[in-house]
């Protein structure tokens, strides 16, 4: 039997980066070989002897330089050589996981060869201009019309852009203008074998903080769009009320060093395993994530299925299966007396706690990456089949460049 070819383009192929390349190697690592070939475009190979399975076309890249973590690739330098490589590979579907000049590539071979091009909705960059451009304001909306414009460009006429959740949706038919045809919601899955309560470990803890005061746990990576001004504001607060609480936070990024100074009493833990992160999650007494930029928010869903109570912004991703005051709790975005009082509510009503754990709990269990994985296969095999019927019923004198719908 012939397998699909799937050309795959990824700015970045290293495993557990972030939470898109959590998403991306959860589809990865479940390929089914016998039905399935993948060939990666990619600016940042797999490193530290870790390998995917297929050919890896690797294109020139330079660092982000309001972010030294990532690398944006620059596949014009080699485009000829990646023409050549896709028409010799004769890709079946085509997927782009980020929304950069590697997807605008991607999507102009796509079109110039009839192939369909599908992606995942993995970064709500919208949400990041008023954080960019915070010591800019008035640059602000001029920014935002603009990523729309470019959200708009890229997703609009994909066939299929798999999206998180209902909230995410409504902002690309709204602020981006996608007819939304295309969008299928498709949520994020959980290892609830990795995260859950009887990862709890008090002595872990201590041995962390020295003390016994109540431990907020922050998780994510440090940059300014996960509002982290908005996490220096609560521990101020925390300060200036003489409330005593660890403030423990998990992830690294450009803004550490800064954090570090605004923080003094913080515990800074850097990037963790997963193994430490599931015993942080469920050894702690609240996940705060003030973030509003999130596109799903995959810290929050481990958090919960940890049995980590969680207060979180209303808005981004998040506020989409954050049910108030019973699978989590909302506060206004960048609201810090909010945060607080609904943290001390937390900590002290034990009754509302264990109520919000419970049916955060309930909420998680049925997130499963196999059911999700096997929808996005099931499609892709759709996906080419509808093709193939379409191609066999265009007549001979049409043109071979125009795809009939």
């Amino acid at each position: 039997m012939k397998r699909i070819k799937v050309a795959f383009f990824a700015e970045n192929l290293i495993d557990d980066f972030d939470g898109a390349s959590r998403t991306v190697f959860q589809i990865l690592n479940r390929i089914p070989k016998d039905e399935f070939e993948f060939m990666y475009f990619t600016a940042v190979p797999p490193q530290n002897g870790k390998k995917v399975n297929g050919k890896i076309f690797q294109f020139p890249s330079v660092p982000i330089p309001s972010n030294e973590t990532y690398r944006m690739g620059i596949p014009y330098f080699s485009k000829r050589a990646m023409w050549i490589a896709l028409d010799e590979f004769q890709p079946d579907v085509i997927h782009f996981t980020s929304p950069s000049s590697c997807a605008s590539y991607a999507k102009k071979y796509g079109k110039e060869r009839d192939v369909p091009v599908i992606a995942i909705y993995h970064t709500h960059f919208i949400s990041y201009v008023k954080y960019y451009f915070r010591k800019m304001k008035w640059l602000t909306p001029l920014c935002e019309g603009i990523v729309s414009k470019i959200t708009y460009n890229l997703y609009n006429d994909l066939k299929r852009v798999y999206v998180p959740t209902k909230e995410i949706t409504k902002d690309l038919k709204k602020l981006a203008k996608l007819e939304g045809n295309n969008l299928k919601l498709w949520q994020r899955g959980l290892d609830n074998e990795l995260f859950n309560p009887d990862k709890k470990d008090l002595a872990f803890i201590k041995n962390i903080t020295g003390n016994d005061h109540p431990n907020i746990l922050f998780v994510s990576r440090l940059v300014w769009e996960k509002n982290l001004d908005e996490l220096t504001r609560l521990y101020d607060f925390f300060e200036k009320k003489g409330t005593s609480a660890n403030f423990i936070i998990a992830g690294d990024g450009i803004a550490l060093k800064e954090l570090q100074q605004k923080m003094p009493k913080a515990y800074f833990l850097g990037a963790l395993g997963h193994d430490d992160l599931s015993r942080l999650y469920a050894s702690t007494d609240v996940f705060y994530f003030p973030s509003d930029t999130e596109t799903y928010g995959n810290v929050v869903i481990e958090a919960m299925a940890s049995g980590l109570p969680c207060v979180v912004a209303n808005g981004g991703g998040p506020k989409s299966y954050i049910q108030h005051l019973e699978t989590g709790v909302l506060c206004a975005v960048n609201d810090t007396e909010d945060y607080y009082n609904q943290i001390l509510n937390l900590l002290n009503d034990n009754e509302l706690r264990s109520k919000i754990i419970y049916k955060a709990l309930e909420f998680t269990k049925p997130l499963n990456w196999d059911n999700l994985v096997d929808i996005y296969f099931d499609d892709l095999r759709k996906i080419v089949r509808s093709k193939a019927i379409v191609t066999l019923k265009t007549p001979a004198y049409f043109s071979p460049q125009i795809q009939i719908e």
